[in-house]
């Protein structure tokens, strides 16, 4: 059978079991080598409330902390969620081919000036 990647979707190299996690968007849990990972760094406050916080503070120059969270999703919620895009060369196996003089132009365009391609002499 072939193989797709050659991590196998993971990054467990040498590593039996890998503990689970939950995805943040739909609660699935997910091996940590394969959950798609992303560190995000907000502000406490929302951006339109930063201007009345900054009147209303008795400090002058106090910045406000930030929350910083480690999200980690499973592939179908990341890949519905648009945190990840499908693959580019996932896509162009799956679509038709082009017919006519569309599939030629590329075929022109791959040829890239060299006279003989695939061994034609």
């Amino acid at each position: 059978m072939t193989k797709k990647r050659r991590n196998g979707g993971r990054n467990k190299h040498g590593r039996g079991h890998v503990k689970r996690v939950p995805c943040a968007l739909s609660g699935r849990f997910v091996p940590k080598d394969k959950a798609i990972k992303r560190f995000v760094v907000r502000n406490i406050v929302e951006s339109a409330a930063i201007g009345d916080m900054q009147e209303a503070t008795a400090y002058d120059g106090y910045t406000l902390p930030k929350i910083y969270v480690k999200m980690y999703y499973c592939v179908d919620s990341a890949v519905h969620a648009r945190i990840v895009r499908v693959d580019q060369l996932q896509l162009a196996a799956t679509e038709p081919p082009l017919a006519g003089s569309a599939a030629l132009a590329i075929e022109k365009s791959n040829h890239r000036g060299f006279p003989f391609q695939g061994g034609q002499c």
